[in-house]
């Protein structure tokens, strides 16, 4: 089993704080905005969808291009990052266009951020996203029984406890096989290291208890059954021993049943692993292709 990793201080924040490890992490963040407002601009979203009523609870959609009478399309739900504390969905349209030409619909939902709210009310805010999803993305021309979930960084956190969720009991109309499989790209999967780590711990707040609610490692791994598929788990190689050692975790802590995939992709960092997302012949790009089935 994997090492321990260290309570020291400042071992934590050098291995957690991403920004620092990745000195032109502002360049992507320029690059991601420009993309996203061409993204917006070049194509017919709808914008700020609301889901829920709280601060925070809207959506985007990107409809995938349709005929009549052609059938509803895959649907890809993308969860941003930003530690559960930063960034925004406006910050993530430019993933969109890859996708809709492919014939899928894409979905890239909000949430409200902390120290606002706590990370477990985020969990259930995706809950609510994606039950407002299942229920509502057929009149947007997506299929409610086809739903990939895409996260990156604490969107990866959240995209795998979606895979986790018991539907049926968030609502009675609601499938058990409401996510048919997910893509977590550089997700944490057990908070409590995160808890420790001083540069997060004052927004974030994150206590015992909702450590050991909120962390996928911690959970039961899902049944893989009829409809409703697995996980693919994947980190940037050039990512931190911490963010590689998360990545192998979840395939630990659930089993290669459920996480068949658990890859450490060369040549990328916790920023760049994002973009290579939407790079056509990337190897990351076609196991999204995969779990959509476009």
């Amino acid at each position: 089993m994997e090492k321990t990793p260290s309570t020291d201080p400042a071992w934590l924040d050098r291995e957690y704080n991403n920004r620092a490890l990745v000195p032109e992490h502002a360049a992507h963040f320029e690059r991601w905005a420009t993309t996203s407002a061409q993204a917006r601009q070049s194509s017919r979203p709808l914008l700020d969808v609301s889901y829920g009523h709280g601060p925070g609870e809207t959506l985007d959609i990107f409809p995938a291009p349709r005929k009549p009478g052609m059938p509803l399309a895959p649907v890809m739900v993308f969860i941003h990052g930003g530690y559960w504390r930063s960034l925004d969905k406006s910050d993530h349209s430019f993933i969109a266009p890859a996708f809709t030409k492919l014939g899928a619909c894409v979905v890239v939902p909000n949430y409200a951020l902390c120290p606002a709210v706590t990370i477990p009310d985020i969990v259930m805010q995706m809950v609510q996203a994606l039950a407002w999803t299942h229920r509502h993305i057929a009149a947007h021309g997506g299929d409610p029984h086809r739903i990939t979930v895409v996260g990156h960084s604490a969107g990866g956190h959240l995209a795998t406890m979606m895979l986790a969720c018991e539907w049926p009991r968030v609502g009675d109309d609601l499938p058990e096989s409401l996510v048919k499989n997910a893509l977590s790209m550089s997700g944490l999967y057990d908070l409590e290291p995160v808890r420790l780590t001083p540069f997060v711990q004052p927004s974030l707040k994150l206590t015992p208890a909702q450590v050991k609610k909120a962390s996928p490692a911690l959970l039961p791994a899902p049944l893989v059954r009829e409809g409703r598929g697995q996980l693919t788990a994947v980190a940037g190689g050039d990512e931190s021993s911490e963010f590689l050692r998360h990545n192998r975790l979840i395939q630990q802590a659930w089993g290669p049943e459920v996480v068949p995939v658990c890859e450490a992709l060369p040549g990328l960092n916790h920023f760049s692993i994002v973009e290579a997302l939407v790079q056509p012949r990337h190897r990351l790009h076609l196991l999204a292709r995969d779990l959509l089935g476009v």
